[in-house]
């Protein structure tokens, strides 16, 4: 199951590339480094969701392989 952490980091890098797109077409610099800054936030939150995703599937494992410990 995708988290929500993963789904709205895509979304940040889709939006980051739509404004870095935008400012290459009308040559704005400005537009540019906002768009990479977006899809440099949505990696870093797309990565953090991939990894709370993945220690709480270890900690599930965990507790199925240890029942007496959950």
């Amino acid at each position: 199951m995708t988290n929500g952490d993963i789904i709205k980091g895509k979304m940040k890098k889709a939006e980051g590339q739509a404004q870095d797109a935008f400012g290459k077409a009308t040559d704005s610099t400005e537009d540019r480094v906002k768009g990479n800054l977006k899809q440099a936030e949505g990696e870093i939150q797309e990565g953090f969701g991939k990894t709370k995703q993945a220690v709480k599937n270890a900690v599930n494992d965990t507790k199925r392989e240890h029942p007496r410990c959950a």
